[in-house]
């Protein structure tokens, strides 16, 4: 239909064509989800970082798995939340709530290690100029994984394709270079090319590639008047034990939420991760953590991995709506 509708607009110099599209779109997409019954991801990654969509497509497609509240939260920039129009006519019709975010990578005790800031100020001077640090330190720690793989499994990519990795607007990552290994054929598939080189290579370059310790991401978002989250703490690889001491010490430096609803989290372990909320008076956070179906094929925007989640309410966005009425 909507191809149709775009043939016709190329032909009609009265911008008919355009306005009976815009009430197409109306009709068939904006005007079912505002009768929806809307469903809540405060962690979504777009083509900025190593997501797939552009800002506006994240929230178009967003608004047709009924979203209702959405954080955009890029790894290490918040620059496509600062390239998205909020003022667009597709978000004043649907009312979609937009919450302005990142993800911070932090130097991990074991596992991997992100920290949600959520709600935070994006025009926050200090906050920018770590942005700025942060992409030239991208870029290193991606040409340091290349060189671990070309010394690994002697994978070596074209001077054009380094020369277009460094000259590049986003935060470069393993995505990028996931791309390459399957352009070359040294891979069938971004996971695959995860599986056989990238998290191999990512684990042996850790010493060289320090990051941000917990307590100076902390301390950054709530500079920016953010709200703290621990991401996916799963990923954190600790045992239960483990996981409870560090969370008390980044209470202690200002952390204040948990992101208990992840698409990679079991049933098990969310209860588990929502008692640990309930012992730090924590606030509750969730996202499928989407980055697009060729980087993460089975993460879904809004309902995660087999449907399994479908966030209704969280006393995180509860507290953020609070706070903005204040």
């Amino acid at each position: 239909m909507q191809n149709n509708f775009q043939k016709w607009i190329e032909h009609d110099e009265n911008n008919r064509a355009i306005q009976t599209l815009n009430r197409y779109y109306y009709e068939n997409v904006i005007k079912p989800y505002l009768e929806s019954d809307k469903i809540i991801d405060l962690h979504t990654h777009t083509n900025f970082s190593d997501g797939e969509l552009s800002p506006d497509k994240l929230i178009r497609e967003a608004i047709q798995n009924r979203i209702g509240t959405i954080a955009i939260t890029d790894h290490d920039t918040i620059r496509g939340i600062q390239n998205l129009d909020k003022e667009s006519q597709i978000i004043l019709d649907s009312g979609i709530q937009i919450i302005d975010g990142i993800e911070l990578t932090a130097q991990p005790p074991k596992g991997t290690m992100h920290i949600l800031g959520l709600d935070i100020d994006i025009n926050n001077k200090e906050l920018n100029d770590a942005m700025t640090t942060l992409k030239n330190s991208s870029t290193n720690r991606t040409l340091s994984i290349m060189e671990q793989i070309k010394r690994d499994y002697n994978i070596i990519f074209s001077h054009e394709d380094i020369k277009e990795l460094i000259n590049s607007n986003h935060n470069l990552g393993r995505p990028d270079l996931a791309k390459l290994c399957v352009k070359y054929g040294y891979a069938e598939s971004l996971p695959d090319a995860f599986q056989k080189y990238l998290i191999d290579a990512y684990n042996k370059t850790l010493t060289v590639n320090k990051r941000l310790s917990y307590e100076e991401c902390i301390r950054l978002i709530t500079g920016a008047n953010g709200i703290p989250v621990l991401a996916h703490p799963k990923t954190l690889e600790l045992t239960n034990d483990e996981l409870i001491v560090l969370i008390e010490q980044m209470t202690e430096c200002g952390l204040k939420g948990i992101e208990v609803y992840h698409s990679r989290h079991t049933k098990e372990e969310m209860q588990m991760y929502l008692e640990i909320a309930k012992k730090f008076n924590l606030l509750v956070s969730g996202g499928s953590d989407f980055h697009g179906p060729k980087v993460k094929p089975t993460v879904h925007l809004g309902t995660g991995v087999d449907n399994n989640l479908n966030i209704k309410t969280l006393s995180l966005t509860n507290h953020i709506l609070n706070r903005k009425n204040n």
